[in-house]
């Protein structure tokens, strides 16, 4: 099979624009955002504690992306997380991604659609609306 020409090309989404594949940039930026937010939460509770920070951005993430259809980040830099299947996302996905985002490396491995390791596990793919 020939590489693609784009991300998201051989999972049927367009090239750019509204449901196309999300680039680094956004992601990153996003990504910022929800730690900088978790980071803001527990301060006043856990005086910068890592591990509570952390726990903070993994409980936003799954409570978020079922609800909301993404993170905080992602709906402010006009993302959406959607099953690759189709249909709602669901509890499992929402959970599995999150904890292999939260240990990082799965996040950093990324197929030529641009999806980490933790969205291909999980089923998902985040999308530009």
């Amino acid at each position: 099979m020939a590489p693609s020409r784009y991300p998201g090309e051989r999972l049927g989404f367009p090239e750019e624009g509204r449901g196309s594949i999300a680039r680094p940039g956004r992601r990153i930026i996003a990504l910022l955002i929800d730690w900088g937010l978790a980071i803001l939460i527990g301060y006043p509770f856990f005086h910068n504690d890592a591990w509570a920070n952390l726990g903070i951005f993994v409980l936003m993430q799954i409570v978020f992306i079922p609800t909301i259809g993404g993170s905080i980040g992602h709906r402010l830099l006009g993302l959406r997380l959607v099953a690759l299947s189709g249909g709602w996302i669901g509890l499992w996905r929402p959970i599995v991604r999150t904890l292999l985002l939260a240990i990082v490396v799965p996040a950093l491995i990324w197929d030529s659609d641009q999806r980490g390791f933790h969205d291909k596990i999980a089923g998902t793919v985040l999308l530009r609306l």
